[in-house]
């Protein structure tokens, strides 16, 4: 079973995640992480369905995939809550929930590797992780100032590429759940491309910038 941490936000494989930690039974799963209890330091976020409420609507209220979190550093408060850091890990589909066993949400779950692009999609991985960067370039420049932003280092694997630039961006919640669900690294390339591509028209067309993702530490407060 993994202990579950529903937020209104996707984590993506191989990017970070601060989180502000103050509702009793996360504070517990700190403790349970740092102790031991938890094997692995290791515990799932998963994000929550618009407009539902997990402790409502249990395992309806969530999206069926997520991504593992590892913890990477802990600073408690003087009055026990914690900043953590974490990093995003391993995708799993949800199968069943356990509101019971632990003061927090439980999860069986089943590990979601990526599935094999066929020949011609795998002879094709650099040139759609070209088409990806380029996307990317032209969201950020119409987003931010060039101080602002750095592109992934060019040794990136194409099959890691989409998470950490759809990472960097200000996609909605349902975009990023789609990539996170796509299995095939081809497609998850081109699906990346077209939605940074489209999100840079939809800026170049309103001349709003926005925030970068980067300025906010997720709180508990969007559960």
């Amino acid at each position: 079973m993994l202990p579950l941490f529903p937020l209104g936000t996707v984590l993506m494989p191989g990017t970070p995640l601060p989180l502000h930690i103050f509702e009793p039974r996360y504070r517990q799963l700190v403790i349970d992480l740092v102790t031991g209890v938890v094997s692995g330091k290791e515990f799932g976020v998963i994000a929550v369905r618009e407009g539902w409420i997990p402790d409502r609507d249990g395992q309806k209220g969530l999206h069926q995939v997520g991504c593992s979190a590892k913890l990477r550093d802990v600073r408690k408060l003087a009055d026990g809550r914690f900043e953590i850091v974490t990093w995003g890990s391993r995708r799993f589909r949800l199968l069943t929930l356990d509101t019971q066993a632990r003061p927090y949400l439980l999860g069986a779950i089943e590990w979601l590797p990526d599935t094999a692009d066929d020949p011609s999609s795998r002879a094709c991985l650099s040139r759609l992780a070209n088409a990806a960067r380029a996307a990317y370039r032209k969201y950020c420049a119409a987003a931010r100032r060039a101080e602002e932003w750095r592109e992934p280092a060019q040794d990136i694997a194409p099959d890691d590429l989409a998470h950490l630039l759809a990472a960097d961006c200000l996609l909605p919640i349902r975009d990023r759940q789609l990539l996170l669900e796509q299995t095939r690294p081809a497609l998850r390339l081109r699906l990346v491309q077209t939605l940074l591509n489209r999100e840079a028209m939809l800026l170049a067309e309103l001349s709003a910038v926005p925030v970068p993702l980067s300025s906010y530490a997720v709180d508990q407060s969007d559960n």
